[in-house]
């Protein structure tokens, strides 16, 4: 085989980490998973919103009760959108002529047509999970797992401040999900601009690195010095469990959970869960007043003074942070020519993790069961240092 051919079956087995529509094989794997896709305080009862996960656009809406209900984009009589409509008790109606759905996606009327029975017409209807300020989304064939294998002991303990937030970037998913397995970064992307809280505690140096699978996804711990070891908790598919400094010196560390979720090939949603400790009041005052200051900022709105004017946010923690990641990943394409990369010793992260999307991906194409990933038996271990 020529080294062009070679290349290019290389360049086509890559191609199939960042393709997600419906009929592909990384679409399939991630459909058998919850993910995120809005923040619940956004979304008020009676309300609807067009949303958009896996390149399938889809209608969000929250029943009168507060329930929300995940449903196809469009009605299936003329095919206008069905945010524009307006709930009625748990169900939404079309604008345009009345037609009636429940949460399940089933049209429960057709006023103009003068039914005496149930139609016999069903949009998609997806189930949907709010947990610890957002609303997950669960896109795959018949029922839905238990929601365990996101959940994380930390957004879940009594007390302190519990925040969510979300963006969306423009650019693939995978390359986001990359970017959690690659500590090395670290010790040069959250120095431009300016060194910021982040780098400023865990340090520039250059890490050691170790990583091992386990029952819910990878561990991995960046050693810097003996009493500087970082530990990521990452869950299979998307999420990040990590510990960041809080935003003073002797403020507690932060818990931060972030999920990469494909809204198509080349736009990505960077969903955020914010649990900080308990601590006293005045301090978590202070803390809840910063963290609603910085939930609507997003990279992408300052994509131009960021690569051509060389101009970070003021703020030296939340918006510096996610502004320099950005640079970066975005940095890379909109999707990534893995192709022609040149990958080191530094990338054992990214090497390992794309062998288990390979692992999970070829069961789907035997139609044999992937992993069945779970939730950690016990709490990862996430020590903190302090500079």
């Amino acid at each position: 085989m020529s080294s062009d051919s070679r290349a290019q079956r290389r360049g086509e087995r890559l191609n199939v980490l960042t393709q997600t529509g419906p009929d592909s094989d990384m679409g399939k794997l991630l459909r058998t998973f919850w993910h995120p896709i809005f923040v619940s305080r956004k979304l008020d009862a009676g309300k609807a919103v067009p949303v958009r996960l896996l390149s399938e656009d889809l209608t969000l809406y929250r029943g009168a009760s507060g329930k929300p209900y995940l449903v196809g984009a469009r009605c299936a009589h003329r095919l206008t959108v069905l945010h524009t409509g307006w709930i009625e008790g748990e169900q939404i109606r079309c604008m345009y002529h009345g037609w009636c759905y429940d949460g399940s996606g089933q049209c429960t009327e057709r006023p103009a047509e003068r039914d005496t029975t149930l139609p016999k017409i069903k949009i998609a209807g997806y189930p949907v999970h709010e947990y610890c300020g957002l609303i997950f989304a669960y896109m795959g064939d018949g029922s839905a797992p238990p929601f365990e294998l996101p959940r994380k002991d930390a957004f879940e303990r009594t007390g302190g401040i519990l925040y969510a937030r979300a963006e969306i970037w423009d650019c693939n998913w995978f390359q986001m999900v990359e970017n959690s397995l690659d500590a090395v970064h670290v010790a040069f992307v959250h120095q431009k601009g300016r060194a910021g809280t982040f780098i400023q505690t865990v340090s520039e140096a250059i890490p050691e690195l170790a990583y091992e699978e386990t029952e819910a996804g990878i561990r991995q711990i960046a050693t810097r010095a003996p009493g500087n070891v970082r530990v990521s908790d990452w869950t299979f598919p998307n999420n990040n469990h990590i510990v960041q400094p809080g935003l003073e010196k002797d403020d507690p560390w932060i818990d931060v959970g972030h999920w990469n979720v494909p809204i198509d090939d080349e736009t990505t949603g960077r969903f955020n869960i914010w649990s900080v400790p308990a601590t006293d009041p005045q301090r978590e005052r202070r803390i809840r007043d910063y963290l609603e200051s910085v939930a609507d900022y997003n990279a992408v709105d300052h994509h131009d003074e960021l690569f051509y004017e060389d101009k970070y946010p003021d703020d030296t923690v939340m918006p510096l942070t996610f502004a320099q990641d950005y640079v970066a990943q975005k940095g890379q394409g909109t999707i990534v020519d893995r192709e022609h990369e040149t990958l080191g010793r530094s990338d054992a992260g990214i090497a390992f993790l794309r062998r288990i999307f390979f692992r999970e991906i070829e069961a789907i194409r035997n139609g044999e069961p992937p992993k069945q990933w779970r939730k950690l038996e016990r709490p990862a271990e996430m020590p903190v240092h302090v500079a």
